[in-house]
């Protein structure tokens, strides 16, 4: 599985990058929506980790282009703030996680994000 994280903040793309390779996972970062639209043009990914709020940057702009352009690309929000947990199903996103020093929920949401995935497209191929 391939996986994006865009996160303007270097220290959380490192260790979500080391943490979920080390979980088996294929990882690009991008530190800002440019680069993060770079490779989603150079790439096929499975899901996408996206943070929020990156600087200038909003996450929830780069969200609406890949909703429009990759409709079947699954995205996790990732926000410090806990408060935007209730509101992420508005926003089109699949999952939402609080981002934390303990990867485990971010790895337990990517696994439940793509079973979900997984279980939708053998229902249509069935």
């Amino acid at each position: 599985m391939h996986l994006l994280i865009v996160d303007d903040e270097k220290n959380i793309r490192q260790l979500y990058a080391a943490d979920l390779q080390d979980a088996g996972y294929e990882v690009e970062t991008a530190e800002d929506t440019t680069t993060a639209v770079e490779l989603l043009n150079r790439y096929t990914f499975d899901l996408v980790v996206l943070d929020i709020h990156m600087g200038n940057e909003s996450g929830l702009d780069i969200l609406q282009d890949i909703v429009q352009k990759k409709k079947d690309l699954p995205v996790i929000l990732c926000s410090a703030y806990s408060c935007y947990k209730e509101d992420f199903s508005s926003w089109l996103a699949d999952g939402y996680v609080v981002k934390s020093s303990d990867t485990s929920t971010l790895k337990a949401e990517i696994e439940r994000v793509l079973a979900k995935r997984s279980s939708k497209t053998t229902g249509e191929n069935a």
